[in-house]
């Protein structure tokens, strides 16, 4: 049965404020501006600041498209974010290369999932992709996320067995070691 959807009981984020994800190739800091998209801004807020980006991997990646992370690792605590199904924001920033994104199944399903874009993906724009930070220092980092397991890695299998089952059959994934709101 899928959740009923609606903006989760997100504490309200700083109008600009920044993450760094300490990666396993190296840190990158993210710009997030609330008035791009709030809706995404305050649960990607929320999921920093509980933790939940801690531990996952980047198990999509598709050169100068895309590199997608945000399943959790814990496959109980993925259960819990995933009933937890955003409403859309309006679309007022381009995709282009550096931006942070959620992604989404179609109108109103963003949960936990985020890109960053790696090209211009502009043709995102009108299919609803609402970018609401971009990458200001470490791109070079993202640029270095392993890609030779391409789109391979499945998803539901990711959501059910959690790392257990990209450590045993992707053991090269990158991943974040530790997401966390800094000062800029």
């Amino acid at each position: 049965m899928a959740p009923a959807v609606g903006q989760a009981a997100d504490p309200q984020a700083p109008e600009q404020f920044f993450v760094k994800l300490e990666t396993s190739v190296g840190d990158v800091v993210i710009e997030v501006n609330r008035a791009w998209a709030p809706i995404g801004a305050d649960h990607f807020y929320k999921g920093v600041k509980e933790g939940f980006y801690n531990d996952v991997r980047f198990f999509r990646v598709v050169p100068e498209f895309i590199v997608q992370f945000g399943i959790n690792g814990d496959p109980e605590t993925q259960a819990k974010w995933d009933q937890e199904v955003l409403k859309d924001d309006p679309v007022t920033q381009k995709n282009v290369r550096g931006t942070l994104t959620y992604a989404t199944a179609g109108p109103n399903t963003r949960t936990t999932q985020l890109f960053i874009n790696l090209g211009e993906n502009t043709f995102l724009d009108g299919q609803g992709f609402s970018p609401f930070g971009r990458v200001v220092s470490g791109m070079e980092n993202v640029d270095k996320i392993n890609a030779e397991y391409g789109e391979k890695p499945r998803q539901d299998y990711i959501e059910q067995l959690g790392n257990r089952y990209l450590n045993e059959y992707f053991p090269k994934l990158d991943y974040i070691k530790k997401a966390s709101i800094v000062e800029r």
